[in-house]
């Protein structure tokens, strides 16, 4: 279920997880207790949006000297207050190990001979789960509403005209020292 709060005249924004509403400079993020899979909802699991929220509070504290965040506050369990950004249409996902079971995995692919991901030549030879010799930075495109993200490499997402090279660059470093940290 979604929510269905009355915030002046925030505009409404609801994803499979999230209920948004943006109010002038500010969003209020509701984490609900919905679980979503494979770009479906499928149910809800109670405390999920807590536990979710919190957690993503505990990193955001925990790595404010990394890069810093947009939360304001954190004002009830399932809520963030934070400024309304404009979203980086990437997503910068690091992989430490070659794995997964669905069609989008790195190893979905490597398993049926591809040896390129988002840029990255992959030698012969790995093993599902295996530890890579080094992360890999594995972008995608965050696609809109009902579409799928597609994984991309450096040159895609700058000839796609989603970041500049020098915006990359800056969000893959800081993506890389998440990851270490």
């Amino acid at each position: 279920e979604k929510t269905n709060f009355e915030f002046g005249k925030a505009k409404k924004y609801f994803g499979k997880v999230r209920d948004n509403y943006i109010l002038d400079d500010k969003r209020i993020m509701i984490t609900t207790d919905r679980i979503s899979a494979f770009d479906v909802v499928l149910t809800t699991l109670p405390f999920k949006g807590q536990v979710l929220n919190q957690m993503s509070q505990f990193w955001f504290e925990k790595t404010r000297q990394i890069v810093p965040n947009a939360v304001i506050d954190v004002p009830d369990p399932n809520v963030t207050v934070a400024k309304n950004c404009k979203p980086i249409m990437v997503e910068f996902v690091v992989r430490g190990y070659i794995t997964g079971v669905t069609t989008t995995s790195m190893w979905y692919s490597y398993e049926r001979g591809v040896r390129e991901c988002c840029g990255h030549k992959l030698p012969n030879g790995l093993r599902k789960d295996q530890k890579l010799q080094q992360p890999l930075l594995t972008p995608s495109t965050k696609a809109e509403k009902g579409q799928h993200d597609e994984s991309v490499s450096r040159m895609e997402v700058i000839k796609m005209g989603l970041l500049t090279a020098e915006e990359f660059d800056k969000i893959a470093e800081i993506s890389l020292k998440l990851f270490e940290f």
